[in-house]
C-alpha cells in the first residue's frame, strides 16, 4: 500500500499545490490590474500564468521526484528529463515575462506622447530589444541543456581551445548573417527607418510593416510584401517620407491648351480642397511651369498631414479638375490643331509677293509721226 500512496502523494500533491499557488497568484495579479488598470502590466503578466505553472509543477516533480520511489532504475534518465523541461520551462516564462515589461514601456511611452515619429523609432527599438532578449534566453536555455550531459561539459574544455579558430571560421561563413544583425541594431537606435514610415524602396512605394535583426518588410499600396535584408538600408539611398515630419507636400500636374483659363482654375482648386477632408489647410497653389508649341503645362501644389491622406489630395483634386475642364471648359483640354495657320499681313499661300522691277513705272511707248 506504502509504494501506491508514495506516488500517489507525491505526484498528485505536486499537481494541487501547483494549482493552488497558480490560481493564488492569478487571482493577485487580477486584483492588481483592477486596482492599476492604467499600467496594464500585472494583465500583461497574467499572459505568462500558463509557464509559471509549468516551472511551478516541474520545480516540485524534480524536488519530490526521489520521494516517490518510481522506477529507480530510471532515476537518473527521468532527472535529467525533468531538468531539461524545468530549463525550457524558465526560458519560456522569462520571455514572458520580459515582453510584459517591454509591452507595458511601450505603452505608456505612446498614450504619454503624441508625436508619432517617436512613437514609431520607441515602436521599433523595443521590438528589436525583445527580439534580442528572446534570442539571448533561447540561446542561454539550449547551452544549459547540453552542458547537464556529462560529454557535453567533457567537451566543453575542447571547445574553448578551439574558440579562436572556430570563432575565424564562423565570422568568414556568417559575414552577411553577422553584417545584417549589426545593421539591424543600428537600424533600430540611429533612427533611419522605424515601424510605420512611409518609404520608397527600388521604385515601389509602401510602408514598413516588420523589423526584424536580418530582414524588414514594406508592405505596398496593393497589399504585397517585400522582404529585403537590413544591410539594405545602410548601405543604399532609399526614400523615407515620414522621416522627420510626417506632413507632405503633393503635386498634380495637367497638360493643357494654351487658352485654359488659368485664373478660374485656382479659384476651383481652392473649392475642391475646401471640400475634401485630406487636405491639411497648410497651403495650396496652381501655377504655370512649362509650356510646347502644344500645349503648356499647369502644377497644382497640395499639402496633407501624411504620406496616405496626400494620394487622397492629388487624386481627388486630378479628377475633379479634369471633370471641371470637361464640363465648363472644354476648349481648355488638348487637342490637336488640324486648321491651317494664320498668314502674316501681305502674304499670299504662304509665298510672300515679288517685286516688279519698277517696269510699271516706266513711261508708254511712243506712237506719233516719225516712229511708224
Amino acid at each position: 500500500m506504502e509504494n501506491v500512496l508514495r506516488p500517489l502523494i507525491v505526484l498528485g500533491g505536486s499537481v494541487v499545490l501547483t494549482l493552488l499557488i497558480g490560481w493564488a497568484v492569478d487571482l493577485l495579479l487580477r486584483r492588481a490590474d483592477a486596482r492599476h488598470s492604467e499600467t496594464g502590466l500585472w494583465g500583461r503578466l497574467r499572459r505568462a500564468r500558463v509557464p509559471f505553472q509549468f516551472v511551478l509543477c516541474v520545480a516540485l516533480l524534480r524536488g519530490s521526484y526521489d520521494q516517490a520511489q518510481i522506477a529507480r532504475e530510471y532515476s537518473a534518465d527521468i532527472g535529467r528529463i525533468l531538468t531539461l523541461v524545468l530549463i525550457g520551462s524558465t526560458a519560456w516564462l522569462i520571455v514572458g515575462i520580459a515582453t510584459a515589461i517591454v509591452e507595458t514601456s511601450y505603452s505608456r511611452f505612446a498614450n504619454a506622447h503624441r508625436d508619432p515619429a517617436r512613437v514609431r523609432r520607441v515602436r521599433t527599438q523595443v521590438t528589436l530589444i525583445q527580439r534580442v532578449v528572446s534570442a539571448v534566453v533561447g540561446v542561454v536555455a539550449v547551452a544549459a541543456m547540453l552542458l547537464t550531459f556529462p560529454a557535453m561539459r567533457a567537451a566543453g574544455a575542447s571547445l574553448l581551445a578551439s574558440a579562436g579558430i572556430l570563432g575565424i571560421v564562423a565570422g568568414v561563413a556568417a559575414q552577411s548573417t553577422l553584417a545584417n544583425m549589426f545593421a539591424g541594431l543600428q537600424i533600430a537606435f540611429g533612427d533611419m527607418v522605424r515601424l510605420g514610415d512611409t518609404v520608397v524602396v527600388d521604385g515601389e512605394w509602401g510602408t514598413v510593416d516588420e523589423i526584424t535583426l536580418t530582414f524588414l518588410t514594406v508592405r505596398t499600396w496593393d497589399e504585397r510584401r517585400i522582404t529585403m535584408p537590413v544591410s539594405y538600408f545602410v548601405s543604399k539611398p532609399f526614400e523615407n517620407w515620414s522621416r522627420g515630419s510626417a506632413q507632405m507636400t503633393g503635386i498634380v500636374f495637367f497638360q493643357l491648351d494654351h487658352s485654359a483659363p488659368v485664373d478660374a482654375m485656382r479659384e476651383q482648386l481652392r473649392d475642391i480642397l475646401r471640400e475634401c477632408p485630406a487636405w491639411d489647410g497648410r497651403d495650396y497653389g496652381l501655377a504655370v511651369t512649362d509650356s510646347t508649341p502644344n500645349t503648356m503645362e499647369v502644377r497644382a501644389l497640395v499639402t496633407a498631414k501624411d504620406a496616405d491622406d496626400i494620394w487622397t489630395v492629388r487624386v481627388t483634386v486630378r479628377e475633379r479638375m479634369i471633370r471641371w475642364l470637361t464640363e465648363e471648359h472644354p476648349y481648355a483640354l488638348p487637342r490637336v490643331n488640324t486648321a491651317d495657320a494664320a498668314l502674316p499681313p501681305g502674304h499670299t499661300n504662304g509665298q510672300a509677293p515679288r517685286p516688279d522691277r519698277g517696269r510699271a513705272h516706266e513711261p508708254p511707248p511712243r506712237t506719233g509721226p516719225g516712229r511708224g
